[in-house]
């Protein structure tokens, strides 16, 4: 049985971007019962399409009427990727199935997910991606995330809120790795103001133009000596062909849900080891179901930098898995059970459940 829920969890504080403030994480959670075997996946989608075009309304709408009809429990992830290619986009929807299936393929053959994809390291580097606030909050939270040993700060950036915070940072941490997010809020017209972060020695810039703006990053990589990273943009494994080839790009945050799922990403972090690319693995505010997914494939060893793989605690007072990761030394590892190696905790799954219906019998 196939059947998916609607989950709304609060999140520990607000979580601003350019984007908007988010204060819940309104998830879509699939579920795969077969006897007493469970599998989950997650979708990264929002209620509002304000990341990308699909929303959770998209993602069931696609599951239903299109994807489902060629879902079996018994077919291997590439080979639903290859029927799912029949329909155009809608990456997110599709990566959710995929996902499911590497969650019941791997529990069926008994192996840790980390394990079953192959060439794990048994752990993933962690950074933090923190939202906006006041500069002194900001400050607070990044002196706290230091002591927790975090590899990496990553700190959301928008016009008007850009210069004076990261000036302010490395006035206080003058060393620390620390990279911008600036989730397509520049254009062309900003290249002088985007110009002047080569100052504070950044790891990388994130997404600084629309995410359709391939040949504006390939520019903008001319102009500036900061790295360019890209995250929306890179939405399946053309897409990031795509930005290589162009010389758009130095480091690729690879989201798993967002690019049709682990196969997908698998293959795009090959294409970025030819071309001497880093990458990491992002995150999409998940529960501790994307978050396992997250994190086994951010054990990968082609993996090379720390991605927001943090613990569950960071965003949630509560998660929906009994399971939560811990960190130690700025690193975490992957569950040692089958699969993505969580269970629900059904009591609180169940009073943050919006909505849910059985997709297949």
């Amino acid at each position: 049985m196939l059947s998916y829920s609607k989950i709304s969890n609060p999140l520990v504080k607000p979580f601003k971007t350019s984007f908007g403030t988010q204060l819940t994480r309104d998830a879509i959670i699939l579920t795969y019962q077969e006897g007493e075997t469970r599998a989950f996946a997650e979708a990264v989608t929002e209620e509002a399409p304000l990341y990308g075009y699909e929303d959770n309304f998209t993602v069931i709408h696609m599951i239903n009427s299109h994807l489902k009809g060629i879902f079996s429990p018994e077919l291997e992830p590439y080979k639903f990727n290859e029927k799912a290619a029949a329909y155009r986009g809608h990456n997110m929807a599709k990566g959710v199935l995929e996902m499911l299936l590497w969650d019941i393929n791997s529990k069926r053959e008994g192996k840790p997910l980390h394990k079953f994809l192959g060439k794990s390291k048994g752990y993933a580097d962690v950074g933090v991606s923190i939202g906006m606030s006041t500069v002194e909050d900001e400050l607070k939270t990044i002196e706290q995330s230091v002591k927790l040993g975090y590899r990496r700060i990553k700190v959301k950036i928008e016009k008007g809120f850009n210069l004076a915070l990261l000036k302010a940072i490395r006035d206080r941490f003058e060393d620390i790795p620390i990279s911008a997010d600036a989730n397509q809020g520049f254009t062309r017209d900003d290249f002088r103001l985007l110009k002047k972060l080569d100052q504070f020695n950044l790891v990388y810039l994130e997404q600084p133009l629309p995410l359709e703006d391939i040949n504006g990053h390939a520019l903008l990589r001319k102009e500036i000596k900061t790295p360019i990273c890209l995250d929306e943009s890179i939405e399946s494994v053309e897409s990031a062909t795509n930005a290589i080839e162009r010389e758009a790009v130095d480091v690729i945050n690879i989201k798993p849900g967002r690019v049709g799922g682990l196969q997908n990403s698998l293959d795009i972090m090959e294409k970025a080891k030819e071309n001497d690319i880093k990458v990491w693995i992002g995150g999409m505010l998940e529960t501790g179901i994307g978050r396992s997914f997250n994190v086994s494939l951010a054990s990968n060893t082609m993996v090379n930098m720390p991605g927001d793989t943090s613990p569950n605690f960071r965003y949630f007072k509560k998660d929906i898995t009994n399971e939560t990761f811990e960190m130690r030394d700025g690193r975490i590892s992957p569950y040692k059970g089958p699969g993505i190696g969580v269970t629900l905790d059904y009591e609180f799954f169940n009073g943050i459940q919006v909505e849910g219906a059985r997709l297949i019998d």
